[in-house]
């Protein structure tokens, strides 16, 4: 038997496979990794959006805006009762005057953010957390000028824990009317800072022990974001304004000989 002549072509075919194997092998080593991190917690992008951020007229309402919301209730839940305190048992002008700075500040935010969360459709608190009480419970057995130092200090250590979430929430959030509450809520919440540093009873070394000793770490993420599609724009509200007491004054120096 002669043997078969070969079938012109074949060597064409085999390299032409050989190449597209080639490409199809690098193609899905670009691929996985991407599908890899897609789904590696089980969860596609889609469903985190569609779990932690909502639309609304106003734009897309994400899980930290609800928290923030939430906040600022929990805020005037609780200083309000303390900003009253301050007013009954404070010992000095300055005391008091950032008592009723508290009782100002909260009572303009807490009506504010009621009418946000009604507009959003969402609930909020009506009594403070168990922190919030068991701080309320220190400022009411204190007396005197430890009481003076107790809500000076406690006050300011959660304005400076909520300063910074007031920043973060408007720094990214894409609803128009949790922006508002935010501009809001950073011109109170300064202004708070302020009149308890002037009561002279700040201890800033150990205040900032304490708010490095509670601070989340660094790189917890970022909410998602969605298209805010037609979003409504609101006006700015107008920023409360408060009068600080004069600035607290040390002893005059004492002249050297």
């Amino acid at each position: 038997m002669r043997p078969r002549p070969p079938i012109k072509g074949r060597g064409i075919f085999n390299g032409t496979g050989l190449i597209i194997a080639g490409l199809t092998a690098t193609l899905v080593a670009l691929v996985f990794p991407i599908w890899s991190y897609a789904d590696r917690s089980g969860v596609t992008g889609a469903n985190v959006l569609s779990a932690e951020t909502v639309r609304t007229p106003y734009g897309p309402l994400s899980a930290l805006d609800r928290d923030f919301v939430t906040k600022v209730r929990l805020a005037g839940l609780w200083e309000l009762p303390a900003g009253q305190l301050a007013q009954g048992k404070g010992t000095t002008d300055a005391v008091r005057t950032a008592g009723q700075h508290l009782i100002d500040g909260h009572t303009f935010l807490d009506q504010r953010v009621r009418e946000v969360a009604q507009r959003l459709g969402l609930g909020l608190p009506n009594e403070p957390n168990d922190q919030q009480k068991q701080w309320l419970a220190t400022l009411s057995a204190a007396q005197g000028q430890d009481f003076d130092r107790q809500f000076a200090n406690i006050l300011r250590f959660a304005h400076g824990k909520v300063f910074s979430v007031v920043a973060q929430v408007r720094a990214s959030t894409q609803n128009s009317l949790v922006r508002g509450l935010a501009d809001d809520a950073n011109t109170t919440v300064l202004d708070h800072i302020k009149i308890l540093e002037a009561t002279g009873n700040v201890d800033f070394a150990h205040l900032a022990r304490d708010l490095a000793a509670t601070s989340p770490p660094a790189g917890t993420g970022t909410p998602p974001l969605t298209d805010p599609g037609a979003a409504v724009p609101i006006a700015p509200s107008p920023s409360p304004t408060y009068t600080l007491p004069p600035a607290v004054t040390g002893p005059p120096p004492t002249n050297s000989p």
